[in-house]
C-alpha cells in the first residue's frame, strides 16, 4: 500500500512562492485520509454484516424445514437411541451342513394406532380385540379414548391379520413394515438357534437381536453389513437332527421319563450332527424365561450342554484307560473285587455279586464299582485329576452355546482318596453330556483330544494327545465287549458295530440334601462302527422308568441303551455308512449224481 505524504514538497514549495500558508496543505491531506480510511472500515462492517445475516438465514431455514417435515411425518415410538443411528434390520441366513435354511428373514409389518386420527375408537377396540384374542377390548378402548397419542398394538402380523385390520377402515391404525426372524423348520434345532427377538424399534423398522444359542452367539457377524448376508454355516445335518429328535422323543415317553438329550459329534473334526435336548420350543414363538421354580424344568434349559449330572458308570472306561496307559495294568490284569470296599465309614458295594476277582475288561463289562475303586487307589488323586483334566473335565465346553458357559462341571472340594474311587465311577463329579461325548471322542478317535463345535469343519481338528492309540484302541475294544456281553446288550444293531458304556446315577435332591431312591439319570455313551469309530453319541434320560415288566426298571441298560440303539439304526444310513451284515452259515448240501 502506497500512502500520500502530508506535506508533498512540490505543493509546498509552490505555496511558498505563492505565500500561502504549508500547514493548510498537510490539515486537508490529514482530512482527505480519515475520510479514505472510515470508508473503508464501513465497506468491511457492511460485507461482514451482509455475511452474518445469510449464515442466519440459511439456519433458520434448515431448522424450519426439519421442523416443518418432523410435523408432517409419521411418528415413531417412543425410545431413546442414539441420534442419527440408523436401525440395521437385515439379518443374515443360518443354513446345516448341507445349505438348507435353519434361520431365516420375512418381510411382515407391524400395527400402531394414533389415536388422535381414530374415526370410531369404540368399533376399532371391538374388531381388534376380535382379531386378536389375547387382547382386551376394555384396555384397548381406554388407551384410545385417553391421552395418548401413540402405541403399539402388534409388533408382527400374519397377511390374514394384516387385511383383518385393514377391513376395520380407521384411519388411526397404521401399519409399518419390518423384518422378522423366521425358523421354517418350527422346533427342529431349537436350543441350537435359540431364537431372536427385536431391539430398538421405529414403525419403519426393527433391529432383530439374537437372544439365545447361535443367534446369540454370532450376533455380531449375522449383522455385519460387511459379511455381505454370507450365510452362518452350521455342522448340523437337518436330516441327521429330525430322525434324532424324533427318536429321543419317542424313547422320552416310552421309558416315562420327564427330559431327555442327545449329542451326535463326529470324532474326528468335533462337529456336532446332532444336539437335542428334550422338551423343546418353538424359536418362533419363544416362551419366557421363568421366574420361579428349576430353570430345569424349562423348555428353554438346555440339557446336552446346561445339564450338569453325575454321569454313572460311563467314567469307569476312563479309569481303566489311565491304568493301561500308566502300565498299572493290561485288559487281562486280574482285579480284585471283594466287597464291600470300605474307606472310614463308607462302603463301596456292586449291583451284583460278580466274584472275588474279574479281569480289567470283566470290570468294565460287568462294571463293577469295586473294580474301578481298586484300579482308582492305584491310580492316585494326582494323576486322575490330571487325567480327566485333559479330557475336558475341569472347564465348560468351548462349543459355540451362549448356553455351554454355564455347563461348568462340579468337582470335589476336597479331593480325596474317596472321591478318587468314586469319580471313577462315576460318582462325586458332576458333568455335561457335551463332555462325556468328547472325553469318548478322545477313546475313538484313537488318543487325542477333540474341541467339540457347531461350526462346519473342512478337515479334522485334533488337539494334543491324551493317551496312546494301543491304550484307545484296548478301551474300544472293551467297549464293544460292554455290548455284545455286558450291561447293554440292548445296544447292539445289526449291521453296524456298536461299541459303548452304560451309565446310572441317582438324580440328587434339588436342595442338596442328599440323592432320591427312585430317580435316576440314565446315560448310554456310544460310538459306531467300533472297529473305525466315525461318531460318537451320547443319550441321556432324566428319571426314565421302564414299567413293562412287575417291577420299573430304571437302569440304563433298560432305557437309554435301547433309545440309543434305534437312533444308531435310523441316523447311520443318513450319515452315509453302509452295513456290514455278516453271511449267515449256508445249510449243508451234500451234491449226488442220478
Amino acid at each position: 500500500m502506497i500512502r500520500t505524504p502530508l506535506r508533498p514538497l512540490a505543493r509546498i514549495l509552490e505555496a511558498r512562492q505563492k505565500g500561502e500558508n504549508p500547514d493548510a496543505i498537510e490539515r486537508e491531506n490529514i482530512r482527505l485520509r480519515h475520510e479514505e480510511m472510515r470508508d473503508r472500515a464501513r465497506q468491511r462492517a457492511e460485507g461482514r454484516l451482509l455475511v452474518l445475516g445469510l449464515f442466519f438465514l440459511c439456519a433458520f431455514s434448515a431448522v424450519g424445514g426439519r421442523m416443518a417435515m418432523l410435523s408432517a411425518s409419521e411418528p415413531s415410538e417412543p425410545r431413546a437411541s442414539a441420534a442419527g443411528a440408523a436401525i440395521v434390520a437385515q439379518r443374515a441366513d443360518i443354513v446345516d451342513r448341507q445349505g438348507r435354511i435353519l434361520a431365516t428373514n420375512l418381510e411382515t409389518y407391524s400395527l400402531y394406532a394414533q389415536p388422535p386420527q381414530m374415526i370410531d375408537p369404540e368399533h376399532a377396540a371391538t374388531e381388534l380385540a376380535r382379531i386378536f384374542p389375547d387382547l382386551e377390548r376394555e384396555k384397548l378402548l381406554k388407551d384410545f379414548t385417553g391421552k395418548r397419542k401413540f402405541l403399539w398394538i402388534r409388533k408382527k402380523l400374519s397377511p390374514e391379520q394384516k387385511q383383518a385390520v385393514h377391513d376395520i377402515g380407521d384411519p388411526g391404525l397404521m401399519f409399518g413394515p419390518r423384518e422378522m426372524r423366521l425358523y421354517p423348520n418350527g422346533r427342529l434345532a431349537a436350543h441350537v438357534l435359540g431364537g431372536a427377538g427385536f431391539g430398538r424399534e421405529g414403525v419403519h423398522a426393527a433391529e432383530v437381536i439374537g437372544v439365545a444359542g447361535v443367534e446369540r452367539r454370532f450376533d455380531g457377524m449375522l449383522r455385519d453389513p460387511s459379511n455381505e448376508g454370507k450365510a452362518l454355516k452350521l455342522s448340523l445335518d437337518l436330516s441327521v437332527q429330525a430322525a434324532a429328535e424324533q427318536v429321543l422323543y419317542g424313547g422320552m415317553k416310552l421309558m416315562n421319563a420327564k427330559g431327555a438329550a442327545a449329542v451326535l459329534m463326529d470324532v474326528h473334526t468335533g462337529e456336532i450332527l446332532s444336539l437335542v435336548s428334550l422338551p423343546d420350543f418353538d424359536p418362533n414363538d419363544r416362551p419366557r424365561p421363568p421366574t420361579q421354580g428349576h430353570a430345569a424344568d424349562s423348555p428353554l434349559f438346555n440339557r446336552a450342554v446346561q445339564g450338569v449330572y453325575e454321569l454313572g458308570s460311563t467314567f469307569k472306561i476312563f479309569a481303566a484307560a489311565q491304568a493301561m496307559e500308566l502300565g498299572l495294568a493290561r485288559p487281562d490284569s486280574v482285579i480284585d473285587t471283594r466287597g464291600p470296599l470300605r474307606w472310614g465309614k463308607f462302603r463301596i458295594r456292586d449291583y451284583h455279586y460278580y466274584g472275588k476277582e474279574m479281569s480289567l475288561t470283566k470290570v468294565i463289562v460287568k462294571s463293577s464299582n469295586i473294580g474301578s475303586a481298586r484300579v482308582a487307589q492305584e491310580i492316585g488323586v494326582e494323576r486322575q485329576k490330571d487325567f480327566l483334566r485333559r479330557l475336558g473335565f475341569f472347564e465348560a465346553t468351548p462349543v459355540e452355546l451362549t448356553e455351554a458357559g454355564g455347563g461348568v462341571p462340579l468337582l470335589p472340594p476336597n479331593w480325596s482318596e474317596l472321591s478318587t474311587m468314586t469319580i471313577s465311577y462315576g460318582h462325586g463329579l458332576s458333568a455335561t453330556p457335551m463332555h462325556l461325548a468328547a472325553a469318548y471322542a478322545v477313546i475313538a478317535n484313537g488318543g487325542t483330544s477333540v474341541k467339540p463345535t457347531l461350526l462346519k469343519q473342512d478337515a479334522a481338528q485334533l488337539g494334543p494327545r491324551v493317551m496312546s492309540s494301543q491304550t484307545a484302541r484296548a478301551a474300544r475294544q472293551m467297549l464293544r465287549k460292554v455290548v455284545t456281553e455286558g450291561t447293554a446288550s440292548f445296544g447292539d444293531v445289526p449291521g453296524y458295530a456298536v461299541a459303548g458304556k452304560t451309565g446310572t446315577a441317582d438324580k440328587p435332591k434339588e436342595n442338596g440334601g442328599g440323592y432320591y431312591e427312585d430317580r435316576v439319570i440314565a446315560n448310554f455313551a456310544s460310538m459306531f462302527p467300533a472297529h473305525d469309530p466315525q461318531y460318537v453319541l451320547v443319550v441321556t434320560l432324566d428319571e426314565p422308568s421302564e414299567n413293562s415288566g412287575d417291577k420299573p426298571r430304571r437302569t440304563a441298560g433298560w432305557t437309554a441303551v435301547p433309545v440309543a440303539a434305534e437312533m444308531i439304526r435310523r441316523v447311520a444310513p443318513l450319515l452315509g455308512l453302509r452295513p456290514e451284515i455278516e453271511p449267515a452259515t449256508l445249510a449243508d448240501i451234500t451234491l449226488t449224481s442220478n
